[in-house]
């Protein structure tokens, strides 16, 4: 064996050492990382980053765990000393709040990297999937010529652009299941009524945004649509769609909308025309993803996430959604 066999050419493999993050920056993240490996401290930065007072107080902290008191102050000491938490005495208690500077980091952390991490996909078979694709082309063409044939008031060429920008954007992310062309016949329906829609006519409409559309924005966008009794609408999407709906929150949407309905939920890409056709885009730890249109109100929801959450943690963060929802109704209805 040779030495050029063990060795790679040092001119060849220069350039791409140049990409790596830098010494200095790895050392910094490096030692937050490490901070943030226990589980306790994880899920006290997830309950002060979603408290809805935007602090928590050390009381509240402390019934994460069976732990001492002294544990509870020696896990906040070490998550203040990133840098990622501001405290604040007040007479006997403690109050922790996110800091400024570093709330993209969290919300990054709590919201993209922790969902993904905790995923449990088992590998797929590309070929099995590559070959399933070829097959649904020819039924999505299908749908698009159906959909073209019976939306006679709408560009033909329109609707079936749609229809395949529709499909594209579902199977980036959706398991290729029976229910594909079904979810893209629904999916491309509500782009084509929102490309439609004049937001100075007809109800209201509200369009929820997280991430992954599997869990917050999916369990708001369904207590919206049974509390308003049709007065608003509620839509939801995600930024980076996850694969399905969480289980946690299905079980929820069962009981909220029946389990039809729940069946056939599934995570949405977010579009510009969603955003274009609602009157209220409502952000849920998702950054700023949404394009900016004129005559739309914005407001972001720091709300748990219940892919993550304990059976309690979900009920806790149903019922806050659910106080949010209802005092946004009022101002909805004014």
């Amino acid at each position: 064996m040779t030495d050029s066999a063990v060795i790679p050419d040092a001119e060849t493999c220069a350039p791409s050492a140049t990409h790596a993050i830098g010494a200095e920056v790895a050392a910094t993240v490096a030692v937050a990382l490490k901070a943030l490996a226990d589980p306790l401290r994880l899920r006290m930065l997830s309950a002060i980053a979603t408290d809805p007072r935007g602090e928590s107080c050390v009381c509240d902290l402390a019934e994460l765990a069976d732990v001492s008191q002294p544990t509870v102050s020696h896990h906040l000491k070490v998550l203040k000393e990133t840098g990622m938490l501001l405290s604040e005495r007040r007479g006997t208690w403690v109050y922790y709040r996110i800091a400024p500077g570093k709330q993209r980091a969290v919300a990054a952390l709590l919201d993209a990297f922790a969902p993904a991490a905790a995923a449990t996909d088992e590998p797929e078979d590309t070929a099995a999937r590559a070959e399933a694709l070829q097959r649904m082309d020819a039924r999505v063409t299908h749908l698009a010529e159906q959909l073209a044939d019976e939306l006679t008031g709408m560009n033909r060429e329109l609707v079936i652009a749609i229809v395949r920008e529709s499909y594209a954007g579902l199977v980036r992310s959706a398991r290729l299941t029976q229910h594909m062309i079904p979810l893209t016949e629904r999916f491309a329906r509500q782009r084509l009524v929102d490309l439609a829609r004049d937001r100075a006519t007809g109800v209201p409409q509200v369009l929820f945004v997280c991430v992954q559309n599997a869990g917050r924005s999916q369990l708001a966008a369904a207590i919206v649509n049974r509390l308003a009794h049709g007065r608003v609408i509620a839509r939801s999407a995600g930024s980076t769609p996850a694969s399905d709906v969480h289980p946690h929150v299905r079980s929820l949407l069962s009981e909220i909308e029946g389990e039809q309905e729940a069946e056939m939920a599934f995570p949405k890409p977010l579009t510009d025309d969603a955003v274009r056709a609602a009157d209220v885009v409502i952000t849920m730890g998702c950054g700023d993803v949404c394009p900016i249109i004129p005559g739309v109100r914005y407001e972001d929801w720091a709300v748990g996430d219940p892919a993550l959450a304990s059976p309690e943690g979900v009920e806790a963060i149903r019922h806050d959604i659910e106080g949010r929802v209802r005092d946004l109704l009022t101002t909805l209805s004014d």
